[in-house]
């Protein structure tokens, strides 16, 4: 499932995001959602979350 749709993305879901620094090359960072950044129902390149860990990215896959 891909990360464009808010309303499937909750805290404590894990999910894959890339970093803004890794934009270009497209490296995924796993990790569970603690906030969701996005207000709007849908984003074409991904919800943004910020992970436990404290990284910040938009959703590309939920396992």
């Amino acid at each position: 499932m891909d990360g464009k749709i808010r309303s499937v993305i909750t805290p404590g879901t894990r999910v894959s995001i890339v970093l803004k620094k890794n934009q270009r090359t497209g490296i995924l960072t796993e990790g569970i959602v603690k906030e969701i950044l996005t207000n709007s129902p849908t984003h074409p390149h991904g919800i943004k979350v910020r992970l436990e860990s404290g990284e910040v990215g938009r959703v590309k896959h939920i396992p």
